[in-house]
């Protein structure tokens, strides 16, 4: 009975894959979504490539937000979503995240501060699975330092986790999202530096919802919340950018 009754509240939820980097935005968002539509939401938070394999085997999520935009558009490729759903929600922002009691000059040195011999582990997410990870390691690239700091280097499953390597302390340095770095947890805890955008592959964040969804409705309501101007309101206060935003 209470399998029954735990399955039926699954298929009245609205389902959510999210990548981690947009932990804190979604939450806001959903809560603000939420006053007008009288429904569940749920969260899964994750790297974009471990939740897309998820969708690609045949977990019931309804929408698909991912920190890139090949993702989602596997998932068409593999006929698993909607082709005409595929929207951009945001572009994300990699910075470089250190706690206040460090001493390197990230604004002045930037990424070649990780060269300092103080800095033993530094945090990424990890770049087979999530865009985060690919974007920390082209910028370090970028700026030369990687072959020199590539045994430093730690991997979160997903940018949250690389956030959390660096809040705890068993990392010096992280290179994370913009939108962690902005979030509670963090931004009173240390000081970031952004990294040049022009450095590493454009963080095109978008999503899609899967095919079959039990809740296409409801998923096609976010999403075009998402894309209103209360939801871009949401996400432009964690960092993110707009598709449309000029920089």
């Amino acid at each position: 009975m209470f399998g029954a009754a735990l399955q039926a509240e699954e298929k009245a939820a609205l389902l959510i894959a999210a990548a981690s980097d947009l932990k804190f935005a979604l939450d806001e968002a959903v809560v603000v979504f939420r006053k007008d539509q009288d429904m569940q939401v749920k969260v899964t938070y994750g790297s974009s490539g471990s939740l897309f394999a998820q969708i690609d085997n045949g977990a019931p999520f309804d929408l698909f937000l991912s920190a890139d935009a090949k993702f989602p558009r596997l998932l068409i490729n593999n006929g698993k979503a909607e082709k005409e759903s595929l929207f951009q929600y945001a572009r994300g922002h990699l910075v470089l995240w250190v706690p206040h009691s460090s001493r390197l000059d990230i604004d002045g040195s930037g990424l070649k501060s990780l060269f300092d011999a103080s800095v033993r582990k530094i945090a990424i997410a990890n770049p087979d699975v999530a865009p985060y990870g690919t974007a920390a390691v082209a910028a370090m690239k970028s700026a030369g330092v990687y072959g020199a700091v590539r045994g430093k280097l730690v991997l979160g499953e997903n940018v949250a986790q690389a956030a959390q390597f660096i809040e705890s302390g068993a990392a010096e340095a992280g290179i994370i999202a913009l939108s962690l770095a902005l979030a509670p947890n963090l931004k009173d805890k240390g000081r970031f530096w952004e990294v040049p955008p022009d450095t590493f592959p454009p963080l095109e964040q978008a999503g899609v919802i899967r095919s079959g969804s039990a809740q296409r409705e409801a998923a096609t309501k976010l999403r075009e919340f998402l894309m209103s101007e209360a939801g871009r309101e949401v996400l432009r206060r964690y960092g993110f950018l707009l598709p449309d935003d000029n920089r």
